[in-house]
């Protein structure tokens, strides 16, 4: 038990760290092509922080423990909006700019009120993970075109060779990979031992350690003034958690799990359905709005986890 939680802790230490470097490679290039930060927020940085969902989701979907990956998508969105929104508000008030209000969030909305269909029965195909990640190529495209066309400019900074970018990108994966499955192993050993079902650990555990790059990089930008990043994340990471990971974990094998139920679906739904009427008042999502976020959080975990409290 005691090797067990120190490898995952060691993991969770790993997945940050090579999110990291993954978040700074891709960041740097794709502000070298002069996409606006709020873009790069939704794509790139969504995109590189939710890479530890992603290849925890597959190596768990190839091992058979569909809980486990279905849970940690469920899990990380309701997370993401929950702890990660609600932290980086109570920080800094999130200013929304209108694309996300016209644009990103009605179809995040709308990728989760799909899924919540989809899945409600408990399962996962091969054509509905084609229907998603058709969705994620065409909404990326869409984002990288209109980020272009309505005119941005690049970064400030000094820039660095393309070189070190693409180094850290390619380290970055590589650690990711070996730290999600070191994360799998060990967190389906722990819950074997305490007697809790994967899904509950899928949902909250790895869903929660997952989602620490978002953590990071959100709770950074709302510090730095920086909220086109710290909401963009976000938003663009439930969104590729559910088009991408759901998507290619669903076309490599068909998915079945029976434990993450309607309430785990309902709850992800109702979250991300807060959201808008959140953002729309003021265009902002407020320190109280973010507080009333966290306590939405804490009431699901009680509810999970009252058999074990």
């Amino acid at each position: 038990m005691i090797t067990s939680l120190t490898l995952l802790i060691l993991s969770l230490v790993a997945l940050y760290i090579g999110a990291g470097w993954l978040v700074q490679g891709s960041s740097a290039l794709a502000l070298k092509a002069k996409i606006s930060p709020l873009v790069v927020g939704l794509t790139i940085v969504a995109f590189g922080t939710s890479a530890p969902e992603l290849v925890v989701s597959l190596n768990a979907t190839l091992s058979g423990q569909g809980d486990i990956a279905i849970g940690n998508i469920v899990g990380s969105n309701i997370f993401n909006i929950g702890v990660i929104l609600g932290v980086s508000a109570t920080i800094c008030p999130l200013q929304v700019k209108k694309q996300l209000l016209r644009i990103d969030i009605p179809v995040m909305l709308a990728a989760t009120v799909l899924f919540t269909i989809l899945f409600w029965n408990g399962t996962l195909g091969r054509t509905e993970g084609l229907f998603f990640l058709t969705g994620i190529i065409i909404y990326t495209i869409f984002s990288l075109f209109y980020s272009r066309k309505h005119g941005t400019e690049g970064s400030s900074q000094e820039p660095k060779h393309w070189a070190v970018d693409t180094l850290a990108i390619v380290g970055g994966l590589v650690v990711l990979v070996f730290a999600s499955r070191l994360l799998v192993d060990n967190a389906v050993s722990i819950a074997k031992e305490l007697g809790v079902s994967e899904a509950v650990i899928g949902l909250t555990i790895v869903a929660a350690g997952t989602s620490m790059p978002e953590l990071a990089t959100s709770i950074v930008a709302a510090y730095k003034r920086k909220t086109d990043i710290a909401i963009g994340n976000i938003v663009g990471s439930n969104l590729f958690n559910i088009l991408t990971i759901a998507g290619s974990c669903a076309l490599i094998h068909p998915i079945e799990a029976k434990n993450v139920n309607y309430i785990d679906l309902l709850v992800m739904l109702g979250i991300s359905i807060l959201l808008l009427p959140l953002v729309k008042s003021g265009q902002k999502i407020s320190r109280t709005e973010g507080f009333v976020l966290i306590l939405f959080y804490v009431i699901y975990m009680f509810w999970l986890l009252r058999d074990t409290l």
